[in-house]
């Protein structure tokens, strides 16, 4: 399916729409699709450096798996001390 095809398609479904909260949501990202601005530019040196770090250790191969986080939270919220104890 082509361009044209896709957005006579999305108008047909919009001008049909009763639920305002899409209505809202489209029309938000109607809003913000005019900003030109770089979220990138946005950030603080700081998040920057955060960022560009984390981006660092995922190439290098410093990751921990969801699986071993949701361990040692587990192990961490039955420790007797722990104030969020399960």
């Amino acid at each position: 399916m082509n361009l044209e095809t896709e957005k006579k398609i999305l108008m047909d479904w919009i001008s049909n729409l009763k639920d305002e909260s899409i209505i809202r949501e489209l029309k938000s990202m109607k809003d913000h699709s005019h900003n030109e601005k770089d979220w990138w530019d946005e950030l603080t040196k700081e998040q920057k450096k955060s960022i560009e770090r984390g981006l660092k250790d995922s190439d290098e191969g410093r990751l921990i798996s969801y699986e071993q986080v949701k361990d040692e939270v587990k192990k961490w919220l039955t420790k007797s001390d722990s104030p969020m104890k399960l």
